[in-house]
């Protein structure tokens, strides 16, 4: 008797365990990655993060590129022993495989690590579309984008110094925050690609609460902080000195903190910049916002170049990046560096789940429970 009792539990484990790993098999998260400019080094770091489908435990990923240009890449990074999976649409994909959606067909089209030319850039464009079309479609369930060159990217249809605004108006947002993030320090800026005589011209105290708003609830909802302490750094050298050195401090700055630390949240500023880095002061908090792009860009590169990531905050989808650029200085020559590529992977897949969760649970605790109500119904009577 024991041991067919053994045997029917033996059974029900097995099951069980079935279930559980079918179950974790479709609940991997759909990451969408754009192949950037192809004669960057985009290609060379999703190729060194992707080799061997070794995401693929976590993830399902999907390139949105050209299977005939990672597979000439393929080739001069010598990583013959593992072949992609081509698919036309994302509903083809195969959870098991490093799948390539094809965005466009230019069987006479080379590449030319290094170089900047216009074919590489309108390419990156129709990449970037056709994995927006997916997003908005719900098919993914984050979006990384590779590398792009701001200038041969410019059309029509991409008039944005950059991802972060385009995503922006596609999604009808107003203030996205450009969110740098590592495990070490997570900067936002206020301001991002605006020319710096006009930084001051670009700030005002409701920009500066917005881009806080955003940080908070990202800091919550994102990364899982209930109570984040942030700090905000001044404009000018030593946040202005009492405003011997500029009146933004003053009149913009310290007013957007008070109106939220009136609220009841942790904003502390304005901070001087200089000696707040220097100090290591950012490890006292969970989150920076700078005024300008090079005042927290800087000293989060310093800090996280190889892990950092770039992550843009108040979107309704997750959007990340790695935190370089297209460095066609070394483009084809095999030695880029891919872990920031890889790390703004594993983000998107933390920011997709968490997110998912919170949904969950919003909805759950939306639900009626019987049993309360009656409870509470009795103790009315």
């Amino acid at each position: 008797m024991e041991y067919w009792n053994t045997e029917i539990q033996i059974t029900n484990n097995r099951q069980l365990i079935t279930k559980k790993m079918s179950e974790q098999h479709t609940d991997k998260p759909i990451i969408g990655i754009t192949l950037g400019d192809y004669n960057g080094v985009g290609p060379e770091v999703i190729l060194k993060t992707l080799h061997n489908n070794q995401l693929n435990r976590i993830c399902t990923p999907v390139v949105y590129g050209s299977m005939r240009i990672l597979n000439r890449y393929r080739n001069l990074l010598e990583m013959k022993d593992w072949n992609l999976f081509g698919a036309q649409r994302v509903e083809q994909i195969n959870p098991k495989n490093t799948n390539i959606i094809t965005c466009w067909m230019n069987q006479e089209e080379e590449i030319q690590p290094g170089k900047v030319t216009p074919e590489a850039g309108q390419a990156a464009l129709v990449c970037l579309q056709k994995a927006m079309e997916d997003l908005k479609a719900n098919k993914l369930d984050a979006l990384v984008t590779a590398p792009i060159n701001k200038h041969n990217i410019q059309s029509e249809e991409f008039k944005f110094p950059g991802h972060t605004e385009y995503l922006a108006d596609a999604f009808g947002v107003k203030e996205p925050l450009m969110f740098m993030v590592s495990e070490q320090l997570r900067v936002g800026v206020v301001t991002g690609h605006v020319p710096l005589n006009k930084v001051a011209a670009h700030l005002s105290k409701e920009k500066i609460v917005a881009n806080l708003q955003a940080m908070i609830q990202s800091l919550r909802n994102d990364f899982g902080i209930r109570k984040p302490r942030i700090a905000v750094l001044g404009l000018n050298p030593h946040a202005g000195e009492g405003g011997l050195l500029g009146s933004e401090e003053q009149d913009i700055i310290a007013p957007a903190v008070k109106q939220l630390r009136d609220k009841g949240q942790l904003i502390f500023g304005p901070l001087s910049a200089d000696g707040f880095f220097a100090a290591q002061s950012y490890r006292k908090y969970d989150a920076v916002l700078a005024m300008y792009h090079d005042q927290g860009l800087i000293p989060f590169k310093a800090i996280a170049f190889n892990d950092g990531v770039n992550f843009t905050a108040g979107l309704p989808i997750v959007r990340t990046s790695p935190d370089h650029g297209t460095a066609y200085d070394i483009a084809g020559k095999n030695q880029a560096d891919e872990t920031s590529m890889r790390q703004a992977i594993f983000t998107a897949i933390d920011i997709a789940k968490r997110r998912k969760e919170n949904a969950e649970m919003e909805k759950n605790a939306l639900k009626k429970n019987p049993v309360v109500e009656k409870m509470t119904s009795q103790e009315e009577k």
